[in-house]
């Protein structure tokens, strides 16, 4: 969107916060950038220049306005919702991989050389992967620096500085001031009071409308015990992280979500919230979604009633597959009993003196040497689950954010026991493709019959392809239809 000056220049003359994170507005008069609902005045057209990242805008000299703070506004909706090579670097610099692995071991994961990486990055962004991991790098240090009473030392190693020299010259570069001074200015009514060790308060940003029922209505209704919970209006699971683990709490708001996450290591800090953003799917571009599904006539007073929905994805794709299988053919309650059974046996004990949950869903290492004849399940369900955990474990078959959709469709669809529902609600939910669609599920197909579409998978098919590329969103909107808890948050 960053080449359209004409249509930059008037999200920015209107504020429009709808396009935050979609581009940065660098003004070459003050060499400050913002996003394009920054509260200030406008600068004047011929005053504007438009990057498509932040990382952009700090390699071209421009530092970030301390008023709009850009480096906090939404994801851009493009890395999810598409599957090429920059989108799924993107989510994988997102997810810390170059702090932790480097470009080289960025470039092994996506199976590309180094180069080829860095010259798509750079034609598209504007950036390299190692620019865009330190404009993520600041971006953590100031939620540090401003949320908490962390010594310095700790915020520069726990956002992934390598040194606390490159630390300070970073936060001055970024924002023109010190870490200190960066602190210094947090007003005193908003002081970070001193907290437990560890836990930290955020605030999650998302682009408006966002109904919340189903999302954390799903969220809750699956809820695996001991690894998930609803309690004092907050879901909270635990979390398998790089360096430890952690829980998380998310609470849904009018204007953010507020996410109170406890860690054993604060390296684990920014991947922890890149997971949460995408299992709440907070970078979607409601606007656009909405406005094409409205465009069909029988789903628009479903858009209509509750804009905003989004789809409910999982912090880890790896988990979502195992449990998928458990929930072949049978009900909610017997899938979650099931997990359960799994987690008690192989999942990691964790402590959570706020809550009851007590383990961390199972690795497929974990799974890979369990005894099939300890299951409770059908016989070709259980060859279908050790079939799965066992080429996750080796790790012939990758289902990370760096995956192609394509790609890991067609792996999964040879494995035993998978057929299309089983593969397309992986995609939807682990895999985060948003076009994923469940023709033949039965609450679509009683939803589809109730309001006069196509019922049977071929026609249903053939009517949503109008739908595309934002089918997963209409399946929300589908199921929402159905009086089941999936579609309500608990009192």
């Amino acid at each position: 969107m960053h080449h359209d000056a004409d249509r930059c220049v008037r999200a920015v003359q209107s504020k429009d916060a709808r396009f935050d994170g979609w581009f940065f507005t660098a003004v070459l008069t003050t060499r400050i950038y913002c996003r394009p609902s920054c509260p200030v005045v406008p600068p004047k057209p011929e005053n504007m220049s438009f990057y498509p990242s932040a990382a952009a805008c700090q390699q071209a000299g421009f530092r970030a306005c301390k008023r709009c703070r850009p480096d906090s506004s939404p994801g851009s909706p493009e890395w999810n919702q598409r599957a090429d090579l920059v989108a799924r670097a993107m989510r994988l610099i997102g997810d810390g991989v170059v702090d932790r692995e480097g470009v080289p071991g960025l470039a092994g994961r996506l199976g590309y050389s180094t180069r080829q990486v860095e010259r798509q990055l750079l034609a598209e962004l504007g950036a390299g992967p190692l620019a865009l991991a330190r404009a993520q790098r600041a971006q953590t240090a100031r939620l540090l620096i401003e949320t908490t009473t962390l010594p310095m030392a700790e915020i520069a190693f726990a956002a992934g500085f390598s040194s606390i020299r490159t630390f300070n010259d970073t936060v001055r570069e970024v924002f023109a001031l010190a870490p200190g001074e960066l602190r210094a200015r947090v007003p005193k009514t908003a002081a970070p009071k001193p907290a437990v060790p560890g836990v930290l308060s955020l605030r999650l940003p998302f682009r408006a409308p966002l109904t919340p029922d189903n999302l954390f209505g799903h969220l809750i209704a699956t809820a695996v015990p001991g690894v998930e919970e609803w309690r004092d209006g907050a879901y909270r699971r635990t979390l398998r992280l790089p360096y430890g683990h952690g829980v998380v709490a998310l609470t849904p708001t009018p204007d953010h979500i507020a996410c109170r996450l406890s860690l054993t290591d604060l390296r684990d800090l920014t991947i922890a919230i890149s997971r949460c953003r995408r299992m709440l799917d907070l970078d979607a571009d409601p606007v656009a979604v909405d406005g094409q599904l409205r465009a069909d006539p029988l789903l628009a007073p479903l858009v209509d009633k509750a804009p905003g929905r989004r789809v409910p994805r999982t912090v880890d794709e790896a988990e979502f597959a195992v449990r998928a299988v458990l929930g072949q053919q049978v009900s909610t309650a017997a899938a979650r009993t099931h997990a359960a059974r799994l987690v008690t046996a192989h999942g990691e004990p964790v402590d959570d003196p706020e809550g009851g949950l007590t383990h961390l869903f199972p690795a497929p290492e974990a799974l890979a040497a369990l005894d099939p004849d300890a299951l409770a399940l059908p016989r070709s369900r259980r060859t279908t689950l050790t079939t799965l955990v066992r080429h996750l474990a080796d790790g012939s078959l990758q289902l990370g954010v760096e995956s192609d959709w394509d790609e890991a469709r067609a792996r999964l669809i040879e494995l035993p026991g998978f057929g299309p529902w089983t593969v397309e609600v992986i995609a939807m939910r682990a895999l985060g493709d948003p076009d994923a669609f469940l023709p033949s599920d039965l609450g679509i197909r009683r939803a589809a019959q109730e309001l006069g579409l196509p019922h049977t998978p071929a026609a249903l098919t053939a009517r949503a392809a109008a739908w595309r590329p934002w089918r997963a969103y209409a399946v929300q909107y589908l199921w929402a239809t159905d009086e089941h808890p999936i579609n309500t948050i608990p009192a």
